[in-house]
């Protein structure tokens, strides 16, 4: 059986990686997990963690913050050697950040085969580094793993061959649906004094939200005006808390500290609505049915919009009120795409396992087979 490096480099990474693993395992492939540490809170990452069930890291190689040149960088330098000494027969980066970027260009030089979850997601905005690391990580990728039909039509529509494009499924939705029960029985609600259905919840945490205090003041103004109609809970992100703090939050607005996996999960479910800026929570608040408020002016999920409960609502704060108005109003109906059903990662590991090796199947660039 082959000899498989999976990479995480935060906290998401792990949601998607942790299903890819138990089942390349399951069918015996002898697998290592490698942290590259680009995100790494010990106090956040031990709770997420232990309600996870996942095994430490066989190999941490600390790279810390920077900026996305420097982080980059780091990364390459300490995976290039890990890769040499472990020669592994694939690799499967997941996601977008620098870390999925960075061994994805790693291991394309150094020859095994290169796997990545998520592929084919698109927001269409070049300003997103997210962006830039999906796309490039996608073109020296032999195996492209994509959540949902319109991740396959673009990757189709740039070129890609169809032995490249696998449709397999949303892995956060197989860690999900694994965890959803223990999830339910979790004491948060009870802890925060909050009743199903009778809150909102929000996540704040990209750049282009939290940095220009302009545009953190111009949610915040949103927010405390849904807040008189629906009180608001905000899990306060590392990188939002001291600008919050200079701002001031609204009243109607509760702030708490970083929840672990099981208890966010928890809290999503027993929302009335969720705003967001994040899309693996566009995801979840889709699979439990949750009405979504984004607060980006795209989304490289649009199934969420289109098979989800989820909506754009922008930046602009009489936009987000309205919306949210809305949807409380007339909530939308509970939808769940095609294949997110729990089993993404069973049909990885087939994909991966059945698929050949570095010197039998075709490389990124190398054209199509004849038939």
């Amino acid at each position: 059986m082959p000899r498989v490096v999976c990479v995480a480099g935060a906290r998401p990474n792990y949601m998607k990686i942790k299903p890819v693993m138990d089942a390349l395992e399951s069918r015996g492939a002898e697998v290592i997990l490698v942290h590259t540490g680009q995100h790494y809170d010990p106090a956040m990452n031990d709770v997420f963690f232990a309600d996870l069930g996942i095994r430490p890291p066989d190999r941490f190689l600390g790279v810390g913050s920077g900026t996305h040149a420097e982080q980059t960088g780091r990364v390459m330098a300490a995976f290039e050697p890990l890769l040499g000494e472990v020669s592994p027969d694939i690799v499967v980066v997941v996601g977008d950040i620098n870390s999925t970027l960075a061994c994805a260009l790693v291991t394309a030089k150094a020859g095994p085969l290169l796997a990545h979850v998520e592929a084919g997601l698109r927001s269409r905005d070049w300003s997103m580094p997210e962006e830039v690391n999906r796309v490039a990580t996608d073109r020296v990728s032999d195996y492209l793993l994509a959540p949902s039909p319109d991740a396959t039509e673009n990757l189709r529509a740039e070129g890609y061959r169809e032995d490249q494009i696998h449709l397999v499924g949303n892995v956060m939705i197989d860690t999900l649906l694994a965890n959803l029960d223990r999830a339910r029985a979790s004491d948060v609600l009870g802890r925060y004094a909050l009743a199903r259905g009778e809150y909102g919840l929000v996540t704040l945490h990209r750049p282009a939200n939290v940095d220009d205090p302009e545009v953190l003041a111009g949610l915040l103004k949103a927010l405390g005006e849904i807040a008189g109609r629906c009180p608001l809970v905000l899990p306060v992100h590392p990188r939002a808390a001291e600008r919050l703090a200079e701002i001031g939050v609204p009243g109607g607005i509760t702030l708490v500290p970083p929840a672990g996996y099981l208890d966010f999960i928890a809290l999503q479910d027993s929302a009335r609505l969720v705003l967001t800026d994040s899309g693996g929570v566009q995801e979840e608040t889709t699979a439990l049915g949750v009405p979504c408020v984004t607060l980006r002016d795209n989304t490289e999920r649009p199934i969420t919009v289109e098979e989800g409960t989820n909506v754009l609502a922008g930046r602009d704060p009489a936009r987000i009120v309205a919306t949210v108005n809305r949807v409380l109003d007339d909530p939308p109906a509970a939808r769940r795409p095609e294949l997110w059903d729990g089993r993404a990662s069973d049909r990885i590991a087939d994909v991966l396992l059945e698929g050949g090796t570095a010197g039998t199947r075709p490389r990124p660039t190398d054209r199509p087979f004849p038939i």
